[in-house]
């Protein structure tokens, strides 16, 4: 499809990359994605898919705003305190880009309903606090064959990775099964400073559209960690667990569950 003149003004500096170019602006535009989680992560998340011109966008947040959201989540202000966040995002993203079509969703994301979600989506990120979400976007990704560009941070620090799904090492073969309510530590107690979630979701978000592009190398196999407190970037070669549970040779999670029921 041609790119108008407006589009050319609005996208300038990607067209002229040539990494990205005309194919690869068209390739955005045509592209879909679903964000699971508009806080810390998924804001900046949203925003430089939203600005790059990702076709269509799916938000996913079943939260309201809080004060205390507003030290990290830079979607909101302080007079969306008390509204969806998934509704606000839409709102900001679309004067942003009133080219991009964004679908909010309000509800949490559930085993009964992500397959028929992801589904409608070429990517998905995770952009959530919690592992039952993260575990749940894993699995489904993997079982559908869908790319899933996963992040966490937490205190000073962050990981990000790209999973192919069926075809590339998935959080499972890192983390076989979740960590024990117990000792599960959130940002809320343990803490985490604006920016770090604000530099990962940077990172998922240029993930995305590499992958949607084909330019440069995907973080597939690859879990790339950062320290801010440090200011160091450290890479780890994944591999595919064969005795993965959900990828593996004889995998054990065949169907999506609630992890958190």
């Amino acid at each position: 499809m041609r790119i108008s003149g407006q589009e050319r003004q609005r996208y300038d500096c990607q067209l002229v990359l040539k990494e990205v170019g005309e194919r690869g602006q068209d390739a955005l535009r045509a592209g879909s994605v679903l964000v699971v989680g508009a806080g810390g992560l998924g804001a900046p998340v949203l925003f430089y898919l939203a600005a790059a011109g990702v076709g269509r966008i799916g938000i996913v947040d079943d939260d309201v705003v809080e004060l205390s959201n507003l030290q990290r989540q830079i979607l909101f202000t302080t007079a969306d305190i008390g509204r969806h966040k998934a509704e606000v995002a839409a709102e900001r993203l679309a004067a942003l880009n009133p080219e991009v079509t964004l679908e909010p969703h309000t509800s949490r994301l559930r085993a009964a309903s992500a397959p028929e979600l992801i589904d409608r989506y070429d990517v998905v990120v995770t952009a959530v606090d919690n592992f039952p979400t993260r575990y749940l976007l894993n699995d489904a990704c993997v079982l559908a064959g869908k790319t899933l560009v996963d992040g966490a941070v937490l205190r000073m620090t962050g990981l990000a990775m790209t999973i192919k799904g069926g075809e590339t090492a998935c959080y499972r073969c890192l983390f076989p099964e979740p960590p024990p309510p117990a000792g599960v530590i959130s940002c809320s107690e343990a803490g985490v400073l604006g920016p770090i979630p604000g530099l990962i979701g940077s990172i998922q978000a240029l993930e995305v559209i590499k992958v949607l592009t084909g330019a440069g190398s995907p973080l597939y196999d690859r879990l790339l960690q950062y320290d801010g407190g440090l200011m160091t970037f450290n890479e780890v070669e994944v591999a595919r667990v064969p005795s993965c549970p959900v990828c593996g040779e004889r995998p054990t999670v065949t169907t999506l569950v609630d992890l958190d029921d």
